[in-house]
């Protein structure tokens, strides 16, 4: 094996822009396979771009983003979705499918135009589904699901694609303190038993440091920190990227450093 095989992902020098506004800027960093990465930064700080790009939802951009070693545009898009996956951020639509038919669909690098599900691709759904515990409502539409539900779902398809790298877009936008918890502990419980590599945009720094091991921040479209979690969380480090004081204390559960809540 070669020195570099357990980087699962490189991005070397990527610069994206849009409309004529650059966007991303000379951003370089790597993955390790089985790694748990939260990317963190300010509002229009270029995380959902940056993720965007590294699934090829965006096509182009200057600079160099390999998985596996190869070059992202060196991948048919078939090839790439049997390497990476994406669960998009919630935007209040909802498809008109169940739930196994939904996460059925997680199945399409694998399906034929013409063919029925093969018994695979049915195993794969299942376990998606017992995984993710959603299988109790695997009939219902997803119209009829809370927001936490529906995020397991979608979580749910990406597992049934049979990827080892997850790419989520603020998985937990929008859901109530019970579902959050939910969601981040079943991602790391993806990333411990299966050794996927989770790469997970948040706005949440305080979840970033404590669910994942590197924290990727990013500021004006370009790498601000990248490092061990428990480094991110300097009030030197804080205060250059979000521009204002934070205070500190550390978490009762885990000994990591957080940030406090504010008083008004």
């Amino acid at each position: 094996m070669g020195p570099d095989d357990s980087v699962i992902l490189e991005v070397d020098s990527f610069c994206f822009a849009t409309g004529g506004k650059e966007i991303l800027r000379d951003i370089s960093f790597r993955v390790r396979r089985g790694a748990y990465v939260s990317i963190v930064g300010p509002n229009g700080a270029g995380k959902t771009t940056l993720l965007k790009c590294i699934s090829r939802i965006y096509r182009g951009g200057r600079g160099t983003i390999r998985v596996r070693g190869r070059r992202l545009e060196d991948y048919r898009q078939q090839d790439l979705a049997r390497q990476l996956s994406y669960v998009p951020q919630a935007d209040g639509r909802h498809a008109p499918f169940t739930v196994r038919e939904f996460v059925l669909m997680g199945r399409y690098p694998y399906l034929s135009p013409f063919s029925p599900p093969a018994p695979r691709d049915l195993e794969a759904v299942a376990a998606a589904l017992e995984t993710t515990g959603t299988g109790g409502f695997a009939e219902r539409y997803l119209s009829t699901l809370s927001g936490g539900e529906r995020q397991k779902v979608y979580i749910a398809a990406a597992l049934a694609q049979e990827t080892d790298v997850l790419l989520l877009d603020e998985p937990t936008t929008f859901l109530d303190p019970k579902h959050e918890s939910d969601i981040y502990r079943l991602l790391a419980g993806i990333n411990r038993s299966r050794g996927a590599t989770i790469i997970s945009v948040t706005h949440d720094i305080n979840s970033a440091v404590v669910t994942s091991r590197t924290v990727l921040a990013l500021k004006d479209g370009t790498v601000a920190y990248d490092g061990p979690a428990e480094g991110f969380m300097r009030e030197d480090v804080l205060c250059a990227i979000y521009e204002k004081p934070f205070e500190l204390m550390t978490h009762p559960g885990s000994g990591r450093t957080i940030v406090a809540p504010e008083v008004p």
